[in-house]
């Protein structure tokens, strides 16, 4: 995928089915981690909880063929009663959003808010 300036032309680039996905996700996570910093970091929409893109980095969606990404970068701690989360490397756990269907915005809230105190007490040490 080519590099995109911001989050938009990185979403508006995505096939229909992905682009579809990428545009719900999006709202969920801004809300779920108001004040964060939404931005390019390494070809990929991030949320960070620090004072500059890249810092205390909370979550990642990243698009491929067939489905997008949607990870936390604390996801292994994150309490997961669904046992949706897969496990990645270091700490961080994802999980596959192929439709709509996968993504669960009152789920996602709780992981994120969870995953953005992680981070946030990390950074505090």
């Amino acid at each position: 995928m080519a590099k995109f300036a911001n989050v938009d032309d990185y979403i508006a680039a995505l096939p229909e089915d992905l682009r579809e996905v990428a545009t719900a996700l999006r709202p969920i996570v801004n809300a779920a981690l108001p004040g964060s910093i939404e931005a390019m970091y390494h070809g990929s929409p991030t949320w960070s909880a620090g004072e500059a893109a890249g810092k205390n980095l909370v979550c990642l969606m990243k698009a491929y063929s067939s489905y997008v990404t949607f990870a936390l970068w604390k996801g292994q701690l994150v309490n997961d009663e669904s046992g949706k989360l897969e496990a990645s490397a270091r700490q961080m756990a994802h999980v596959k959003l192929r439709s709509l269907a996968d993504i669960d915005a009152d789920l996602f809230t709780g992981w994120l808010k969870e995953a953005r105190d992680l981070e946030t007490a990390a950074a505090a040490r």
